[in-house]
């Protein structure tokens, strides 16, 4: 070989490695994602609670749905105040759920099945039980003094007029230190001091652990509030009471000083610079920030040098309608377009699970899979919502959440009425396996640390596994259309008008690489016509309907949806 064709052979070999490289890279824009709450996902040792054990077992199962990365909510050493929220070890895990050989065996088991890795961590508050926080109060003047959020009151009242997430009083006395420290969410999870730089290496290093462990990413809890107005300022005045819709406004202020503060922005930034020190493979972070896209939209940074992705937080509330979807995907395409992806989610372990806005319709559940799964964005599953689990009947007398417990005196008909749960024990009961005690979650004479919702007696994934039709077949076929199909992973996206098609029809494109598909759903219970265009359109994918396409005309069934392949175009 002369070196002229050596030179061209080894430089093309370069190009094609870079080119692979580059494909490689970025896996988190194009993945799905599964939520397991370990609390209620399953029971190894029958003591009524999940464990890593148990969620080990089940990781077959989950590999069959074809998502590619799972999302576990925390197992950290924690008294359990906030169910794992509140952590007081983060480099251990709780006995509850079991040890830390148990977690190296979680990740090993999830990389050997192909699978991508990612842990929930809470970055802006620890336990008051934390080691760091019981140093902190114990004086003014001890190592880790400045480690948390303190300050001198104005006499007797809090230092500044400022409210916490709940829109609750967000200060706390402490006569060990005569101060008060401050919590942007429960009074027992007291807010890290984020400008000190011995708190901000010390959970760097956090980070740093878990990765070396071979963690893909993390969720980042509540990221939009871990920075504050260092001066402690007022919020200012605005003349609003009941809570906005961005959450920003309640209680006559306007949270502009301790919530979606611009100096979250950077922080994001210096997180993403460790993550990337970790570079094979590619780790990512997303984040947990409530708030207009004005507010967390630059928490990805002007260069994609930010977090990774933002949880979007107005398709959890969605109403279900053709017009509803139609106006936020649009919005999402102007507000997060390439090369920025939104996420696609319509519950976790905080709000109502999805099914409660789809009337606990099954064939709705379907529908809205199909949405899910074709859109552009990045798909993150809820446990249970492959099965159309159901929020649980749990009054407040009997509620565990602590959340439930700040807001006693709220009646249980108001409780229902609210767009979120009051008492989130009712999104978080056990995940229903069969149809055995308990659903399958633990063993027959155990007691689950929350009762079985209703309907596990059909919705469970025994019962779903054998039904061809079911839910849970709908989503497994789903993800494999996504999977195996790079225009739905990877392509661009454009929205038809709403003028172009009946009112209750959504349709919409996608397109990668020359293969083009167009999608109709029909949100309403009657059959929608359409005529379509001069190209060849061939079904791919149907949900309520075998044979739609006549002609040049398409026919969508009520609650039914289509996948159209456009073959010459």
């Amino acid at each position: 070989m002369s070196f002229t064709r050596a030179f061209l052979f080894f430089l093309i070999i370069g190009l094609w490695g870079n080119q692979t490289q580059a494909q490689n890279s970025e896996w988190w824009k194009h993945t799905s994602v599964y939520q397991i709450y370990p609390r209620s996902y399953k029971d190894s040792d029958g003591d009524g609670i999940g464990d890593l054990k148990g969620i080990i077992s089940k990781l077959d199962y989950i590999k069959s749905l074809g998502v590619e990365t799972i999302w576990f909510s925390p197992f950290y050493q924690s008294p359990q105040g906030d169910f794992g929220y509140d952590i007081s070890d983060y480099r251990h895990a709780d006995e509850d759920y079991g040890s830390n050989q148990d977690i190296d065996a979680l990740i090993e088991a999830v990389h050997d099945r192909g699978m991508k890795i990612v842990f929930d961590l809470v970055l802006n508050h620890t336990s008051i039980e934390h080691k760091w926080f019981k140093e902190s109060s114990s004086s003014r003047d001890n190592p880790k003094s400045d480690w948390y959020i303190w300050s001198d009151g104005q006499g007797k009242k809090p230092p500044n007029n400022w409210i916490n997430v709940f829109n609750k009083d967000a200060w706390h006395y402490m006569p060990e230190r005569d101060q008060w420290y401050y919590t942007a969410f429960l009074d027992f999870q007291p807010d890290l001091n984020w400008r000190n730089p011995e708190v901000k290496e010390a959970m760097f290093d956090i980070v740093r652990y878990w990765l070396g462990k071979g963690v893909d990413g993390f969720r980042l809890d509540i990221f939009n509030c871990i920075m504050e107005d260092e001066n402690l300022s007022d919020n200012p005045f605005k003349f609003k009471i009941l809570p906005s819709k961005d959450a920003m406004k309640a209680r006559f202020q306007e949270k502009t000083m301790n919530i979606n503060h611009p100096d979250n922005i950077a922080l994001a930034k210096e997180l993403r610079a460790v993550i990337d020190e970790f570079e094979n493979p590619e780790r990512f972070l997303v984040g947990e920030a409530i708030g207009p896209p004005t507010a967390i939209k630059p928490l990805l940074g002007d260069n994609q040098d930010g977090l990774n992705l933002v949880f979007l937080f107005d398709m959890v509330y969605f109403d279900f309608k053709a017009g509803f979807f139609r106006d936020l995907i649009t919005e999402f395409e102007e507000d997060f377009p390439e090369p920025l992806m939104p996420t696609i989610v319509f519950g976790n372990h905080d709000q109502f699970r999805s099914m409660k806005r789809l009337d606990n319709s099954l064939e709705k559940a379907k529908l809205l899979a199909l949405f899910q799964m074709t859109l552009r964005g990045v798909p993150v599953v809820y446990y249970g919502e492959e099965i159309g689990m159901q929020n649980a009947d749990i009054k407040k007398k009997d509620a565990l959440d602590p959340i439930s417990h700040v807001f006693n005196g709220l009646p249980q008909f108001l409780r229902n009425w609210l767009p979120v749960p009051v008492n989130r024990d009712v999104c978080r009961t056990p995940m229903q396996w069969d149809t055995t005690a308990h659903a399958g979650f633990t063993s027959e004479n155990a007691q689950p640390w929350l009762p079985i919702s209703d309907g596990a007696e059909e919705r469970n994934v025994a019962v779903q596994n054998a039904e061809e039709n079911s839910l849970l077949n709908t989503y497994r076929e789903l993800l494999d259309l996504r999977n195996s199909t790079d225009a739905f992973s990877k392509g661009s996206m454009s929205v038809v008008g709403k003028k172009e098609f009946p009112k209750n029809l959504l349709a919409y494109y996608r397109e990668f690489e020359g293969e083009k598909y167009l999608i109709l759903l029909n949100f309403s219970k009657k059959t929608q016509s359409i005529e379509l265009g001069a190209e060849t359109y061939k079904m791919i994918y149907g949900i309520g309907q075998e044979d739609a396409i006549k002609g040049k005309q398409a026919n969508i069934s009520g609650l039914g949806g289509l996948v159209l392949k456009i073959e010459e175009h």
